[in-house]
């Protein structure tokens, strides 16, 4: 029977993680925010509050880190050992780095922390949840195109 070699192990761990991020992001993207949207306000951001508390858990931030991690192992890969599909490897590892993790740290954190100070309830929780659902989602859809698209480049070095 052949051996599996660690290089191999984690670009097939790595294109993984890129494409399990990718179904939760697409899940929000296609479905969750528009229910969200469909609740009054007052719902909705009650909803979204105790999601955006519920995500930080091991599973999904071991997840959403951990593949960071292994994006940031393939580029030092790519660029110091000559694996086979180095470039997939690093444009597919820098397209998580910058569109999907950076995007959450830049835009989906602040927006999230925003709408974690705001009351439910109130006229200014309202406005701040019709900008959200615009802004969030917006943002989100980059991070489910970028994460998709890494998956693919890892899983195309696979190949080589």
């Amino acid at each position: 029977m052949p051996s599996i070699d660690a290089g191999f192990t984690l670009r097939l761990c790595t294109a993984l993680g890129c494409g399990l991020v990718a179904g939760v992001f697409f899940a929000f993207s296609t479905f969750v925010m528009q229910a969200l949207g469909q609740q009054p306000p007052a719902q909705g951001i009650a909803t979204m509050q105790s999601i955006n508390i519920t995500a930080i858990n091991p599973w999904f931030m071991g997840v959403l880190f951990g593949t960071a991690a292994g994006c940031l192992g393939l580029i030092a890969a790519s660029l110091t050992k000559g694996l086979p599909g180095a470039k997939y490897l690093l444009i597919g590892s820098l397209l998580y780095l910058l569109g999907t993790i950076l995007v959450t740290i830049a835009f989906n954190v602040p927006l999230n922390d925003a709408l974690a100070r705001v009351n439910p309830d109130s006229a200014e929780g309202a406005s701040l949840w019709a900008k959200y659902l615009i802004n969030w989602t917006l943002w989100n859809h980059v991070r489910t195109v970028a994460a998709l698209a890494a998956a693919a480049l890892l899983t195309l070095s696979l190949r080589l």
